[in-house]
């Protein structure tokens, strides 16, 4: 299955609008995002528990990015609750449940292979830090190489500069309106910016974003433009 798999091109998707879809287990159901493969695939979901649903064990060759973002979610590390950030890196395992229901972001098989650190961080508990301009409130969630991940919050009026994305950039909005000279981004709307392509940011209303930049392939401008 190919959906929205075209690294090089612009993508905004209203997530809410997507319909759900069963997975192969029993009270998991998932809205596709972007997706490259199969049941094996490179993807981006949000993904739904009923209550008392569970993956069996499994294996995450390349990685994986989960944001909580409602209800409980389990493994056997622990109990998560909403506005945890976990990164299972390349090679892990486990066995996912929720005794409550939960729902998630899910990014798989987008990390480095390199990448060997597993990461919990609750966003609700965690320090922000000041952003690069007034308004901006910053979480780091996962650096290794070019990748990095973080929650930003905007307050109301907020205006960023002009900038290129190296490696491309993706957003989810969690809260308020995100907006740029292209558009006005509510919350639930993902967008993807391939590699080097550029854009000027800001929030009237503020809001609260998931980017990830610096993940996406590197084409030269004449593959670009192909």
């Amino acid at each position: 299955m190919k959906l929205n798999s075209n690294f090089l091109q612009r993508v905004v998707v209203e997530v809410s609008g997507l319909n759900w879809v069963d997975s192969p287990v029993t009270g998991i159901q998932r809205q596709s995002i972007e997706r490259d493969g199969e049941e094996v695939a490179r993807a981006t979901s949000i993904v739904r528990y009923a209550p008392g649903s569970a993956f069996e064990n499994h294996k995450h060759e390349l990685g994986e990015e989960i944001l909580l973002l409602d209800g409980v979610f389990s493994d056997e590390s622990g109990s998560f609750g909403s506005g945890t950030y976990i990164k299972n890196p390349p090679g892990s395992s486990h066995t996912p449940s929720s005794t409550t229901g939960c729902t998630l972001f899910v990014k798989l098989r987008h990390l480095d292979l390199a990448d060997s650190h597993r990461t919990v961080i609750d966003s609700h508990k965690a320090t922000w830090f000041p952003g690069l301009v007034p308004g901006l409130s910053v979480l780091p969630l996962s650096e290794f190489g070019a990748q990095h991940t973080a929650l930003v919050r905007w307050a109301p009026g907020t205006q960023f500069n002009s900038h290129r994305h190296y490696g491309g950039e993706e957003i989810y909005v969690l809260e308020g309106v995100f907006e740029d000279e292209f558009g006005r981004y509510p919350a639930g709307t993902w967008m993807r910016s391939p590699h080097l392509s550029a854009h000027r940011p800001f929030s009237n209303e503020g809001c609260t974003i998931l980017v990830k930049t610096g993940h996406l392939p590197v084409a030269e401008p004449s593959e670009a433009l192909a």
